[in-house]
């Protein structure tokens, strides 16, 4: 009685979780107030623009970098044009690298474009009181000096950043702390501020270190600084290699069909399950849809920030399908099992708790191979190649836990001797 009881309070948990999860997914509901779907450009129309970076000038031991600078300072810069979230994803071919930004949303982009592609803009400013404020007024110092900056750590072992000058530019920055000694020197990529490092003493040699003041820098924070330096600083260009808009009318179709694809199958799915394990089939149809309002749940929360800049797009929506059916894969193995042990005799709780033991290792065994599968797609393409193994390695660990763990408890609630 004790297990019955503790049984029932975990479904009704469950299930509590599961209506809530549907009601945060639904799009004109609840849930859409505090946070709505982060769609991808397939599904609400937009622009992709596709970047060729030039890395000639650049050593080879600096591409990823510099390509995460310039990653970096295109978000900025996209930002500026207010686009919510712009996803912006680094392609790599051997050793020529491309930048793709996908703008949802977003169809007029003559200005944009142009000021997306421009390389960025870095300089050093000193800063000047004016009033009961101060002022960072441009100096002679730019990007165009410098050499090239790295992270290092000091004798203490904190991340620090050193900058290196070209012969030009260290003489200009000699004299620039040197008379700037005891006061801030403003770093600006594109016109916004970087670091301001206090200058403590005149600087020659053409070589500084910048160790973040007070308490330092974070290891990221140092690496920001270095992405940052590195793509106003090196000769790094990008170039217009490709431009594709999708209409917005054009995505909604798109999305309507693949909605209705999904339902039409999911429903298929459930009648064969009923028509073919009656009861049993029940409990996988109520599995299958708590399911599918908790993973729905962690691809739009995209797990509060666990998972980085998750949009959902027509590739990730094919992925999460897919995993539906390897869902349903997973109650048949368990039921096919079942059915064996109670031909034997046995009761039907002990032919239900064997089933699920000699089913395990075979869904175990099917669903890692596919995860590892997944995680190779997603770690070696980019692109829409990665939402698709994303959504689909998602699907297949919450599909583990609805065949496991909550077929399991319904059929411990429900099954009588």
């Amino acid at each position: 009685m004790k297990s019955f009881k503790s049984n029932l309070f975990i479904l009704i948990i469950v299930l509590i979780a599961a209506i809530a999860a549907g009601i945060f997914v639904t799009p004109k509901w609840y849930g859409a107030k505090h946070l709505p779907w982060n769609l991808g450009l397939d599904l609400v129309g937009g622009t992709s623009l596709t970047y060729k970076v030039d890395l000639s000038e650049v050593k080879s031991s600096e591409y990823e970098a510099v390509v995460g600078g310039l990653k970096e300072v295109i978000e900025k810069r996209v930002n500026l044009y207010g686009v919510a979230e712009p996803k912006i994803t680094i392609a790599q071919k051997g050793d020529s690298y491309e930048l793709i930004v996908d703008l949802a949303g977003v169809k007029d982009l003559k200005d944009a474009v142009r000021q997306i592609g421009e390389t960025p803009r870095l300089d050093f400013r000193e800063v000047v009181p004016e009033g009961e404020g101060a002022i960072a007024v441009k100096s002679e110092l730019t990007g165009r000096y410098i050499a090239g900056a790295s992270l290092a750590f000091d004798n203490l072992n904190k991340p620090v950043v050193n900058l290196k000058f070209n012969d030009e530019g260290a003489k200009i920055f000699e004299e620039l702390t040197a008379r700037n000694v005891g006061k801030p020197l403003a770093i600006f990529v594109d016109d916004e501020l970087t670091d301001a490092p206090t200058v403590k003493q005149k600087i020659s040699g053409g070589e500084a270190t910048i160790s973040g003041g007070g308490e330092g820098f974070t290891i990221e924070e140092a690496k920001k600084l270095v992405q940052r330096l590195n793509a106003g600083a090196l000769s790094a260009p990008i170039s217009l290699s490709n431009q594709r808009t999708v209409s917005a009318t054009a995505a909604e179709d798109a999305l309507n069909r693949i909605i209705v694809a999904g339902v039409i199958g999911t429903a298929l799915v459930a009648l064969f399950m009923v028509g073919y394990y009656r009861l049993l089939g029940v409990f996988a149809v109520l599995a299958l849809l708590i399911y599918t309002a908790f993973t729905l749940a962690i691809f739009k929360s995209g797990l509060f920030g666990l998972i980085p800049s998750f949009t959902m797009t027509l590739s990730g929506i094919a992925g999460f399908i897919l995993s539906v059916g390897m869902a349903v894969d997973a109650n048949i193995l368990i039921f096919e099992r079942t059915k064996e042990e109670a031909r034997k005799g046995v009761t039907k709780k002990a032919a239900v708790e064997e089933g699920f033991k000699r089913a395990w290792l075979s869904i175990r065994d099917s669903n890692i191979s596919t995860i590892i599968t997944a995680t190779i797609l997603y770690y070696f393409t980019s692109s829409f190649v990665q939402g698709f193994a994303l959504t689909l390695g998602i699907g297949v660990l919450i599909s583990m836990f609805s065949a496991i763990f909550v077929t399991r408890t319904m059929l411990k609630v429900f099954t009588k001797n």
